[in-house]
This record gives C-alpha cells, sequence and structure tokens, in this order.
C-alpha cells in the first residue's frame, strides 16, 4: 500500500526500479523494506537485473551489500555495473555517444 509504506514498485527494461515518495526519503530503509530489497539485489546479481531506488530525481542503485548513490542521472547518461563474477563491485554513470542513442 503506497499511501502507507511511501513507496511504489515498477519495472524496468533490465530490472526493479523502488520509487520513494520524495516527502519520505528514507522510507526505503526501513523494515521490513530494505531487507526485502536486498533480496531482489542479491537474486539480481544472479540473473543479471538491476535493482534501484529512485528518489525525486535521485537514482541509488542496490547490492546485497551496498548502496551506490547515483545522484541525478540525465536522459544522455546510463548506468555502467563493473562486475566481478556476477557482483557488482563498482558502478558509475557515464555519457550516452549521440549515436548510440538511435
Amino acid at each position: 500500500m503506497p499511501s502507507k509504506a511511501k513507496l511504489v514498485l515498477t519495472t524496468s527494461e533490465d530490472g526493479i526500479e523502488v520509487r520513494c515518495d520524495p516527502s519520505f526519503p528514507d522510507a526505503w530503509r526501513r523494515a521490513p523494506y530494505q531487507a526485502q530489497i536486498r533480496k531482489w539485489a542479491a537474486s539480481g546479481e544472479e540473473d543479471d537485473v538491476t535493482v534501484i531506488v529512485i528518489v525525486g530525481q535521485r537514482v541509488i542503485l542496490i547490492t546485497p551489500t551496498r548502496d551506490f548513490d547515483l545522484g541525478e542521472i540525465g536522459p544522455d547518461e546510463r548506468i555502467v555495473r563493473d562486475l566481478d563474477g556476477t557482483r557488482v563491485v563498482d558502478v558509475r554513470v557515464v555519457k550516452i555517444n549521440p549515436k548510440q542513442q538511435s
């Protein structure tokens, strides 16, 4: 129930998006939500599924053990994950080459 949890779940091409009410930016960190989000992230690492939390325009990529606060990501940017096997070890935001956007 979004009015109580202050969260809405959506999906994207490559993962799960947890959209958090900007008036309650830490709602996703409360129990039991954070534990469930981390479980999705753990399963996601095995299946190449990304779990992100979106608070207003701010994007946070979630892994089983770490949060990567990526700030605002523009329409000409994308998230790149560095992997060790299937485990995410680092994340960065890069500009998309205009030729790749078409």
